[in-house]
Order: structure tokens, then sequence, then C-alpha cells
């Protein structure tokens, strides 16, 4: 039996930024997340458990659509799993807006770091516990507008190649993995700290990766999060499980051993091991993991639909079994009044809800890894499109910029600072250097300034530096840096898209912009078919 699971090489050996692990003999892809501190043994190689985020919004499919049993909507209510992570100072929608992030994290934990039963383990068809990691491979971010309308959700991409800030040797990485990083660091420094319980260690390890995630997604997406649910792999097969079933429809008949997917074309009915099968598999699909993101929103659609077309909410059996779920499987933000935010979720199972995944740029290798090439304003602009949000009002800055040129290529220095001169900044020393990565560092008073031309570049790591002078942005472009193509064309860098690290070689060819791998929306009024 074959499964997608994790390759693990020798324990011990501490992370450095983008270090590839043994490559993967089913797709080459290899692995940089780090060695856990803890136990003898590094998680690698994702799994998209994609659908398995279906359990995160049970709590609000259970309440959205049902006015009975009160005692035992307050008992699901507080049995919740809950995490501070968000944090009370976390930027907030305004007017009655919800962005809730959906979080499906791969991991063959429990909440305390024991692995899943075996029995379980088999069911889901996924190794023998020995494989899993941190990876949040699905994140969904639900957009429920203020007084009622279309719910619209976007999935981002699990490899979009992204800037990540707080971890150490690392500018950028894959969104998935910027969970893992911080769990694996916040461990080391609780470990050095004298904290030895495994539980405790696992629990505030989780948090970290729970902060960091909100954060990342928070700055690539540039829209607030106001809660967010996490669920783990088990969490998947149980509520399939408790639905007993979920219908599915495929465009083709599928076959594919590593996943187990096994099924005809058509309209069918899955249970939990099926399912799980079912939003697992990218081998054997046109476009891998951006048509599995098609399938867990096809799942998530089907997952409405039942609850609200088959009695569920009136079967008070079934009805426990989704709460026992929800409470076994689901962490929830603190402070979330689910029983308020049951009115706000009408739409949710009422047929109004529609998906869409995120662009892509392109394909490249950073260091030996197979990554998504974004377009950081492209991305925003799509998310606001989906949300029905303004576009921002453009920047306007007042700082100096000084541009040093690392990329070996004449005349990109003087190209930057045109590109950035209708935003208000002022062309100040230009010069060309040797071996230097990209970067921005800001003296007194520009760290504003330094943001915006770090967000009009792409996403470049920004730091202070006490030798800029004050009032001035100091602009490092290393080799492989292009200028974003929201930027224009411009003299010598009229390249396509955004900056990149040293070592990432040219993209492959951009997908088309209508069409290409992201496809079209998915209708979340009834049960899609899919590839």
């Amino acid at each position: 039996m074959a499964y997608e699971q994790d390759r693990m090489p020798p324990s011990g050996r501490p992370p450095s930024p983008h270090r590839p692990g043994p490559a993967d003999p089913r797709d080459g892809e290899p692995v940089t997340e780090p060695v856990p501190v803890v136990r003898a043994r590094r998680r690698r190689r994702p799994l998209l458990i994609a659908g398995r985020t279906a359990v995160a919004v049970v709590a609000a499919l259970v309440l959205a659509g049902t006015g009975v049993a009160s005692t035992m909507l307050s008992s699901l209510v507080g049995g919740l799993q809950t995490s501070d992570a968000l944090g009370a100072d976390a930027p907030k929608s305004a007017g009655g807006v919800l962005n809730i992030l959906l979080i499906g994290l791969d991991s063959r934990k429990d909440q305390d770091g024991n692995q899943l039963p075996k029995e379980i383990l088999d069911q889901l068809h996924a190794g023998d516990g020995t494989e899993g990691g941190y990876n949040t491979n699905t994140l969904i971010l639900i957009h429920i507008p203020a007084g009622g309308g279309k719910v619209s959700a976007v999935s981002v991409p699990r490899d979009d190649y992204v800037p990540v800030t707080g971890i150490p040797g690392y500018t950028h990485a894959k969104i998935k993995e910027a969970y893992g990083l911080a769990k694996f660091y916040a461990e080391k420094d609780l470990a050095a700290q004298g904290v030895k319980d495994p539980a405790e260690l696992e629990h505030r390890g989780r948090e970290a990766g729970r902060k960091k995630t909100l954060e990342t997604v928070r700055s690539f997406l540039d829209v607030p999060i106001d809660r967010f649910a996490e669920v783990n792999l088990a969490g998947f097969y149980d509520l399939a499980t408790a639905l007993d079933g979920v219908e599915v429809c495929l465009n083709h008949p599928v076959k594919d051993s590593y996943s187990g997917a096994d099924f005809p074309a058509g309209h069918q009915t899955l249970n939990g091991s099926q399912a799980l099968s079912f939003v697992r598999q990218r081998h054997g699909l046109d476009n891998g993991d951006l048509d599995r993101t098609h399938r867990q929103q096809a799942f998530l659609a089907s997952v409405a639909h039942k609850l609200r077309s088959a009695g569920t909410f009136t079967d008070l059996p079934k009805l426990q079994n989704l709460i026992d779920t929800a409470q076994k499987d689901v962490v929830i933000s603190a402070g979330w009044d689910i029983l308020s935010f049951a009115t706000q979720a009408q739409n949710l199972t009422g047929g109004n809800l529609e998906f869409s995944t995120l662009p892509i740029a392109g394909y490249q290798k950073v260091d030996g890894q197979d990554v998504n090439k974004v377009d950081v304003d492209q991305v925003r602009a799509a998310v606001r499109t989906a949300f029905g949000l303004p576009a921002p009002p453009p920047p306007h800055a007042s700082a100096t910029i000084d541009v040093r040129n690392a990329t070996g290529r004449g005349g990109v220095a003087s190209t930057v600072a045109q590109a950035l001169a209708p935003s208000g900044f002022r062309t100040g020393d230009l010069a060309n250097i040797a071996g230097a990565a990209s970067s921005i560092a800001y003296g007194p008073g520009a760290k504003a300034d330094a943001d915006t031309a770090a967000t009009l570049l792409g996403g470049l790591p920004v730091a202070a530096n006490s030798r800029v002078p004050q009032g001035h942005v100091r602009i490092t472009l290393g080799t492989g840096f292009t200028l974003p193509a929201a930027l224009g064309t411009h003299g010598a860098d009229a390249g396509s898209g955004g900056s990149t690290t040293a070592s990432a070689p040219p993209a492959t060819p951009d997908p088309p912009a209508s069409s290409g791998p992201q496809g079209g929306t998915v209708d979340g009024s009834g049960i899609p078919c899919v590839n």
C-alpha cells in the first residue's frame, strides 16, 4: 500500500534556510522544514488534507442552520478548545464584516502531541504515524459581509512563496511552512529555558505556530483576520463519518495509489476514508495541488449542502456527533461568541457561498524546492475583488531612497528609483555593488516609507539601520530581483514578476491570467463537479 508521507532525514541536524531535505521519490520535491526540538525525528513532506478544514466550520454550520437543542449548543460552546494566538490588538474588520481563517493542519498528533491511534491512521490511509508534520496545507479565508449577502471564500495555495518575519535565517518561505517553523523555534527556546513537559511544549509551540500563520496570511493578503479555526488530520475523517458520508461529483474517473483515490466519474457518496482520499489526491491531476484545492472547495460545498438538506439539524443523534467532532478536533480563537455568530452565518448553509483560488504568477525553484511565484499586488487585488472591498489609496511617501544595485545588470538602480518616484520617493544616491541580497534598511523616521517600498517591490525584508541617515531608505537589490509588474515598465529592468532570493533561477512561463490552473470559482450552492 502506498502512502503520501513525509520523508525523515537523520535527526539532530540544525535547520538552515531552505536547506533541501531528501527528495521524495514520488515527485522529487525536497523538504526544508526544521527538525523538531523535542522528538528525535524530522516531520517533513507535506500531505494536503484539504477537506479536513470542513470540520473547522462545523460550529458555524451547525449553529447557522438550527434552532433546536439549546442545551446541546451551550454544551458545544463550553467544550470547544480555544487559542489566544490572534491577540487582542490584531487588526479588525469594520462595520460588522467578519473574516474567518480556516487552518487545516497536517498533523497525525493530538493537541498534547500524542500520536493518533493506529486504527485511525489505517482508516486515513496516511501511514503509520511516523510521518506528518505541521504544515498548514489548507488555508481558506471566509468573508461574511455585514447584513447578509454572498459569502466569499478564497483558498491560498500552500506553496505560495511569501515573505516571513521573525524566523531565524528565513526571509521567505512557502506559506504552509510558517506554522512549523515558528513552532520549532518556540519549542527550542522553551527547552533552553528549562521547559521539559512534552504536552506544555506542544501546546505553546502550536500557539507560536498559529500566531505566525495568522501574521503571515494577514500580511500577505492585506486584510484583517477577525476569527480563526484550526483542525487536524483526524478531524476530517470524524466529520465525514458523523455525516454518514458526503456526496461529491467528479468530471472524470480517477485512480491514485498514493492517496487511495479510486472513483468513477459522476455523483457518488463517500465515507470518511474515501472522502479523505478524494481531497488528498494530487498525483494524476493536470494541475496537481491547485486542482486539489478545487477538491477541498467542492467538499466544503457538499458538506454545507448536506447539512441544509438532509435533516441533520433535526436529527439529534447526528447533531450530537457533529458537536462531539467539533469539541474533539477543532481549536477556535478565544473570545469568539459562537452563539451570536449563528445569526451572521446563515449563508454558510443557505447556499449563498462561493469559493475561489488566489492567483499565482508562475512556478520556480528556490534551492531545489518547487514553489509558486506570486505577485503580491495581484493577489491582494483578487482578494479585494472576491470580498467586494474598495481599492486602497495609493501610497505617498516622503523619504529619500538610496539604491544599491547588486543584480549584476546595469541600470537597475535608476530603474527602481524611477518606478518609486510616483509614490513620493525622492531619489538619493545610486550605486552598483557586488555580493549582496535584496533588502531594505531605514534610518530614523523612515519606517513607514520603508514598509511602503518593501510592499511596492514585492515584499523585500525590512530592518532599521543606525548607519542610514534620518529620513532615508536604503534599498539593496540582489541577484534575481525583477521589478514587479504593478510598477510598470521602466528602463533596464522591464522584466515580469516580483523579487526573488539570490538563489532563485528564472521562473517557468506564467499561466494565462484568465484561465490557468486556478480555474474559475466553485459554486457553494449545491454539489459542484470538479476534476
